[in-house]
């Protein structure tokens, strides 16, 4: 199931502001991974959203 791309995009911001917070390496950097997971979801629900044909490179 997608989530809506203004949900996405508010969880991945929370989620990179966690990963600044983060003191642990490892879990800033899991962190930082996940939020861009969430953004190019969202960039690419957008787009499709748009109506967009071609996904985004």
């Amino acid at each position: 199931m997608a989530v809506a791309p203004s949900r996405c995009a508010r969880r991945h911001r929370r989620i990179e502001k966690a990963a600044e917070r983060a003191t642990d390496p490892e879990e800033r950097q899991r962190l930082k991974d996940r939020a861009r997971r969430l953004r190019e979801q969202s960039e690419q629900a957008s787009s499709m959203g748009s109506g967009d044909i071609y996904p985004p490179e």
